[in-house]
């Protein structure tokens, strides 16, 4: 029988697709072949009572293996990383605080920005960080906001390096326009500088930051708030460079 033009390469692709297709349902099948026979052979030896041959020794290492693998998600865990992460989360929750006070309180359109980039950041970082506990099964902080008011697991925040005390919330919740803009730059930068020395402070701890997702963690977020310190600042230095009285994009906000 003749082929059409076509027809040998069309041929060739269902060939080779069906080459793909049986591929992936081989890299499926043989491991759960070999985890089924993993989990019959070892049961029989149990059941039966008997020393295991050499192939049941090599099954019994690969068991072992394969939860030494599973509790490694633990073992590298020092306490310090996990007062670290809890900790960062009641001083991450402050942020969010502070930064949702923008829209009410006369904040200039570049502040708005800053804020929405803090609240967009910082709530991601928590709920990473709350994850890690429980894959860890440790215990997770809860956070609740109300107003100015943040609690931890229904009691007062614990107060972390850098975080404002309620006297200076009270100050930025007072603040409007310009003045706020000024009140908040200055107390983030003491925010962002106090979680620096939060990670400071866990590597230089012995034993510290061997999880390699605490490290990355800890370490990203050294790296973010010493770049949003540096633009801090900045900006800091253009409102004290302004004319008294607030600019007009000041007193007409973009919404």
């Amino acid at each position: 029988m003749l082929l059409a033009p076509d027809e040998p390469r069309q041929q060739a692709n269902r060939i080779e697709k069906r080459s793909r297709m049986k591929k992936r349902q081989t890299r499926w099948i043989l491991p759960c072949t070999f985890a089924l026979a993993l989990t019959a052979c070892a049961s029989g030896q149990r059941s039966t009572g008997t020393s295991p041959g050499p192939e049941g020794r090599e099954l019994e290492r690969l068991e072992a293996l394969f939860q030494a693998r599973a509790d490694s998600v633990t073992s590298n865990v020092s306490e310090a990383d996990v007062e670290f992460m809890t900790g960062m989360i009641s001083h991450h929750a402050q942020a969010l605080v502070m930064s949702g006070l923008a829209p009410t309180h006369g904040a200039s359109p570049q502040m708005r920005i800053l804020t929405s980039r803090i609240i967009n950041a910082q709530t991601d970082e928590i709920a990473f960080m709350q994850a890690w506990l429980r894959d860890r099964q440790r215990h997770v902080p809860e956070v609740e906001v109300d107003g100015l008011t943040l609690t931890i697991d229904g009691g007062p925040a614990p107060r972390m390096h850098g975080m404002l005390s309620d006297a200076q919330m009270q100050e930025l919740a007072a603040a409007r326009g310009v003045e706020w803009d000024r009140v908040f730059l200055t107390y983030m930068i003491q925010h962002h500088e106090g979680a620096v020395t939060m990670v400071s402070d866990l590597f230089a701890t012995d034993g510290a930051a061997n999880d390699d997702i605490a490290f990355k963690m800890a370490s990203d977020i050294q790296v973010d708030q010493r770049s949003e310190i540096r633009r801090m600042k900045r900006m800091l230095e253009e409102i004290a460079g302004r004319p008294e009285g607030p600019s007009p994009q000041d007193r007409h906000p973009s919404p």
